[in-house]
């Protein structure tokens, strides 16, 4: 039975999560406004972008190594507001040079928060004694989706005032959840048998490959739905962004209810019947003859990967019942590891072939979830 102080630790990380989907859409949506701003070229711009996910990696693996020692509650209370900063600073930067350093600074932080609420919503799941990771990742979406609503109604405004505004809430969101989170004594709920440096890599694998294959999947959707909308199904302007609003609107409505799901058929269960409908909708866009089947597609992707990155974070949390954060920060690093892939993967097969060839990568990556679905078994504990 959850405790008041249990409460109080899932409505922080609820706050968290909230934060972390705000500030990560503020500035993703202004990707192109930055673009104009300092006249950069197409290749200059996803040369920059890199910087993010590259930094975010590696401040996912130091999380993984401070938290092991501090607990998360402190790499989160100095970490989101240093991803508000970097957003801020993006959006001040006069010239490149300074773009740059904000990137740098907001991939740095942006990984380790990544790795830091996952660590929390695990520790609140783990105290709680049932499945809630999926609500925690459904506020990030509801949160990013507001980010972009933002962006969208305050177009006429300075860039600085647009990148700005919703990192005042960001920084108050953290300000009030960061007191209030799980401590380290209350991550660390069993006794601490696993050592930063000895966790076993063979257990997670699963789950790292799993991530990683969501992310290639996510990484063609978010970078390619609307260059496959207008080029090869010649789609209007109306129309071109429907199908990444497809797959954002079923990510969000599948996490809804994604905690009740896991409970009554098991984690590993709904990572196989997800990785099976992700395939299937990929196999729509390849096939795809309409705008409007296109776009149920792009749906179906959403409904299948959006089930994958809580599991494979309370997966993590399972296999180091230690608590120390290491599995958890080591999964999440094929986030970024998956989207690097993915858009270079997606890009590269378009450029030689044609687009609809080259959402078939994703589509036989989606398939290798299903047979890593067991991975998400309920395991015994991970051994040092």
């Amino acid at each position: 039975m959850p405790t008041p102080r249990d409460r109080q630790a899932r409505i922080a990380t609820f706050v968290a999560y909230a934060v972390q989907g705000l500030s990560f859409a503020t500035l993703l949506t202004q990707v192109a406004n930055l673009q104009n701003k300092h006249h950069l070229s197409e290749g200059s711009l996803t040369l920059l972008l890199l910087i993010v996910p590259v930094f975010a990696g590696i401040g996912s693996v130091a999380a993984g190594a401070f938290a092991s020692h501090k607990g998360s509650k402190p790499l989160l209370r100095a970490a989101q507001p240093a991803v508000a900063s970097g957003v801020v600073l993006a959006g001040l930067a006069p010239d490149v040079v300074l773009l740059v350093l904000a990137l740098l600074l907001f991939g740095l932080a942006v990984g380790a928060v990544d790795a830091g609420i996952n660590m929390q919503g695990v520790a609140v799941e783990r105290r709680y004694g049932r499945a809630v990771l999926n609500g925690f990742h459904c506020v990030w979406s509801v949160f990013s989706l507001a980010g972009a609503l933002w962006a969208s109604a305050a177009a006429s405004l300075d860039l600085t005032v647009i990148m700005s505004a919703p990192m005042l809430l960001a920084v108050a969101g953290s300000v009030y959840a960061g007191p209030r989170l799980c401590t380290i004594q209350e991550e660390k709920v069993e006794s601490m048998q696993a050592v930063a440096g000895r966790f076993p890599w063979k257990p997670i694998i699963p789950l790292c490959l799993a991530m990683g294959f969501l992310y290639v999947g996510d990484a063609a959707v978010s970078n390619f739905s609307t260059v496959f909308m207008q080029d090869v199904l010649r789609a209007g302007a109306s129309v071109v962004p429907l199908g990444y609003a497809a797959y954002q609107a079923t990510t969000l409505a599948v996490r809804l209810g994604g905690d009740l799901a896991v409970r009554r058929y098991g984690p590993a269960a709904i990572v196989r019947i997800g990785g099976a409908i992700a395939t299937l909708g990929f196999l729509g866009i390849v096939f795809a003859p309409s705008q409007p089947l296109a776009i149920v597609a792009f749906g179906l992707t959403g409904v299948g990967l959006s089930v994958v990155a809580p599991q494979s974070f309370s997966a993590a949390g399972r296999l180091d019942p230690a608590g120390t954060g290491v599995a958890i920060a080591r999964v999440n690093l094929f986030n970024y590891v998956g989207f690097i892939v993915g858009a270079a993967l997606v890009g590269g097969i378009a450029d030689a072939a044609d687009m609809r060839v080259a959402f078939a990568a994703p589509l036989v990556l989606a398939a290798a979830i299903i047979a890593l679905a067991r991975g998400f078994e309920p395991a015994v504990k991970a051994r040092a």
